[in-house]
């Protein structure tokens, strides 16, 4: 049995990836990808796989966007750490959902309702998913709340001009110059801010599209995007990302 995983981040497609190894030893991986676009084209070049795996958030936007520009034949397990009412609108339309971090016996779960389903399709209610992207969009923050010394400090996202992450520690800057740690991960800070005004250009940035200074094609055609606030480091968007991102940046 052949599955495409789509995810995003290196460390839960390890995971997965093992997972899968693990409990289902006759699976082979054909393919993973990180974006919507290069989903797209990966579908767009290669026969159906018999299952595919998908992560909701992906770097680029909504995964969901992925069936506006190609047709998905085959059956989905979900893959979120969406809050369980966001799963209600779509689960009935797919195999199943696996709520992040994923463990062995869900994991388990799912593959043997995939498997009694005997193969059918199980491709999501599109209408149902786009309403409940619609709702996610209309539900986004208009502030955030930065907890600093001993106050809790509201800030309009619109003042917002990046978040930044590593392994320790994230932090929000403002266009003002002004940075603060932000106890959350870039998953997290995508699921709040809206996706017309945001975007995870990787794994360590999530950058405001009005705050955007400059775009330059750098070397093996990565983008390098300057902010009107100095970044700890270059912001760099890969090449298989920078028609979707050129698009978020003219919508």
């Amino acid at each position: 049995m052949k599955v495409l995983i789509i995810e995003d981040e290196a460390g839960a497609l390890d995971d997965m990836s093992s997972i899968l190894a693990e409990v289902a030893p006759d699976i082979e991986v054909a393919g993973t990808t990180e974006s919507i676009m290069q989903t797209v084209s990966w579908l767009e070049r290669n026969p159906a796989p018999d299952l595919i795996f998908m992560d909701i958030h992906l770097s680029d936007g909504s995964a969901f966007e992925i069936f506006k520009h190609t047709s998905v034949e085959s059956p989905v397990i979900f893959t979120t750490a969406y809050d369980e009412y966001a799963i209600h609108a779509f689960k009935v339309n797919a195999i199943d959902y696996l709520l992040k971090p994923i463990c062995v016996e869900e994991m388990k779960h799912a593959l043997v309702k995939f498997r009694k389903l005997n193969r059918q399709p199980a491709v999501p209610d599109l209408n149902r998913l786009y309403e409940m992207f619609a709702q996610q969009r209309t539900n986004s923050h208009k502030n955030i709340l930065i907890a600093y010394r001993n106050q809790l400090l509201p800030i309009p996202t619109e003042r917002i001009s990046f978040f930044y992450s590593t392994k320790e520690t994230s932090k929000v800057y403002l266009a003002d110059g002004k940075s603060y740690p932000y106890n959350k991960t870039l998953d997290s800070i995508c699921d709040d801010m809206n996706p017309l005004s945001f975007c995870r250009v990787n794994k360590q940035y999530v950058i405001a599209k009005q705050h955007i200074q400059n775009i330059v094609v750098w070397s093996n055609s990565r983008l390098l995007i300057t902010m009107d606030v100095e970044t700890p480091e270059p912001v760099f968007l890969s090449k298989n990302r920078a028609a979707e991102f050129k698009k978020w940046v003219t919508g």
